[in-house]
């Protein structure tokens, strides 16, 4: 059963930090290109940042040089990590693979104050 599950999310300030995990079962999730999104309520999904089978990264303008995005393969974990975080940060975020439809997590909540 193709799986990701999240964790990592969880209330802040501004200004504060989280980090996010999520855990690929299912599938060989160094095959993919993987993706971070969020959606916040009466939002569209957005894609937040994406790392390629080959490390290359890309991030959406809003989270350029305040999010990080990384995976180590040897423990099929994709991560975000989020600094200088801002209200308009608050969101669910998902993980999921850059194609659309082999895997997305159920997402974990992420609210900045």
């Amino acid at each position: 059963q193709v799986q990701l599950v999240e964790s990592g999310g969880g209330s802040v300030q501004a200004g504060g930090s989280l980090n996010l995990s999520c855990t690929a079962s299912g599938f060989t999730r160094d095959d993919y290109d993987m993706g971070w999104y969020r959606q916040a309520p009466g939002k569209e999904c957005e894609l937040v940042s994406a790392i390629n089978v080959d490390g290359t990264t890309k991030y959406g303008d809003s989270v350029k040089g305040r999010f990080t995005i990384s995976r180590d393969n040897t423990k099929d974990t994709l991560y975000l990590e989020m600094n200088s975080l801002k209200t308009e940060d608050t969101a669910v975020y998902y993980c999921a693979t850059v194609d659309g439809h082999t895997a997305r997590g159920q997402g974990t909540q992420v609210t900045v104050s």
